[in-house]
């Protein structure tokens, strides 16, 4: 059976009108070197280019942002990101700001000897501002507590105002056009919604982390993982379908599938793909690693023999790819043109977010799907081919391959 997705919320045009991007996560780099891999990305089929958090900040990764204003930051000056950003706007690609505003740290102590006063920067808020549980005189946080700084309390009408300036001033003066929602769990995406109709960005994506569902003892993925990508589909739903999530149930479901030799997990009991890609692809925005789960960090890292089956599942597969930075330019030149290979195959294919799939095949040493009819493609050791005479092989590497379709 093929199944063609569709989502389920009330979407809007912003993200139907985006099928075909593909992002590229830079991490790590200095804003001025960018420059540098902007005329390399340009043929390879991206779309939006993931910068990291442009605010001043106290750790120098950007993710405890201070004037939200103050664009001078670890990674360059807001001269340099302004030229960065100025090329890449030229160049027919689009910029993604990575938006921290589920907490701030304060420059003043305020009420409790707490850091929850702004006072003298280009927001000037005080204690109202923050969250009741994080040491303000604000409401209850509306999601999950990030502990250790102030959250920032969006049922404040003023607060409400004043980040939809802010984000107004990046897309509009600064030059950026995607927004990325950090740590998307910590306050209601109703929010998200109000902040995308006010600013009209072209695309959105958020980090909705949640735990997936493991077999009782923890170390093992429960094979079942619809509750997990139902609860970012709800959060999708809850923006109006005006943003993305992360596909972090693709995510997991590969890795467990690729480490312990279980490839049948990449066909659900309903027989989809298993993440959000098979349920609402459109939305799910798929990776192999981001600067959390790998790099540096490594808090969840994609094992790094499979990586290329990976990038072979999610650039042939519907949904929105993202392709890590690292992967990209610093794992040698064979993984790098592996990827620019499977890239190009999924631009000449004309593959997006809502392509068909039909799974073949899903058992324990393989993996076979057709996409759209013209692209099919393998993973594993099994022995798989589609019909000969009608199928040219497009590229393969170790325990993966993909075909596409004469005529």
């Amino acid at each position: 059976m093929t199944y063609m997705w569709r989502g389920s919320g009330s979407g809007s045009t912003m993200v139907a009108t985006t099928l075909e991007i593909m992002i590229l996560l830079f991490w790590d780099i200095a804003i001025s070197n960018v420059h540098e891999q902007i005329f390399h990305v340009l043929t390879f089929g991206f779309t939006s280019l993931w910068l990291p958090p442009p605010s001043s900040s106290l750790a120098p990764q950007g993710y405890l942002p201070k004037d939200l204003y103050s664009l001078d930051s670890d990674y360059g000056t807001e001269s340099e990101l302004r030229s960065v950003l100025q090329v890449i706007n030229s160049k027919g690609l689009r910029a993604m700001a990575d938006i921290v505003i589920n907490h701030r740290v304060g420059n003043k102590q305020g009420a409790g000897g707490f850091y929850n006063r702004y006072d003298g920067s280009s927001m000037p808020w005080d204690e109202n501002a923050v969250t009741a549980d994080t040491g303000g005189h604000g409401n209850p946080s509306t999601g999950e507590v990030f502990s250790g700084v102030p959250n920032i309390d969006h049922t404040k009408d003023f607060v409400r105002k004043d980040v939809t300036k802010w984000l107004t001033w990046l897309l509009e003066d600064v030059g950026y056009s995607d927004l990325r929602f950090d740590y998307a769990k910590g306050y209601k995406p109703d929010f998200v919604e109000e902040y995308i109709k006010a600013v009209g960005p072209r695309f959105c994506v958020g980090e909705y982390w949640d735990t997936c569902q493991y077999v009782e003892g923890g170390s093992q993925l429960d094979y079942n993982q619809d509750s997990h990508r139902q609860r970012i589909i709800d959060w999708i739903d809850r923006t109006g379908g005006l943003s993305g999530a992360f596909d972090f149930t693709t995510k997991a479901v590969l890795q467990e599938a690729f480490k312990r030799g279980e490839l049948w997990r990449l066909r659900d009991q309903q027989g989809r793909p298993p993440g959000v890609v098979g349920m609402w692809p459109s939305r799910a925005v798929t990776f192999i690693d981001n600067h959390d789960t790998g790099s540096t960090q490594a808090h969840w890292p994609f094992p790094p023999e499979h990586v290329l089956k990976g990038y072979a599942y999610i650039l042939t597969h519907p949904g929105l790819p993202m392709v890590f930075y690292d992967h990209f330019y610093e794992w040698g030149n064979a993984v790098h043109d592996a990827i620019c290979t499977l890239m190009r195959i999924r631009k000449q294919q004309d593959l997006h977010s809502r392509s068909s799939i039909r799974i073949l095949e899903a058992n324990s040493a393989l993996y076979a799907a057709i996409i759209d009819e013209k692209v099919s493609m393998k993973l594993g050791p099994g022995s798989w081919h589609p019909q000969l005479g009608e199928w040219d092989l497009g590229t393969s590497g170790h325990e993966y391959a993909v075909w596409l379709r004469k005529g």
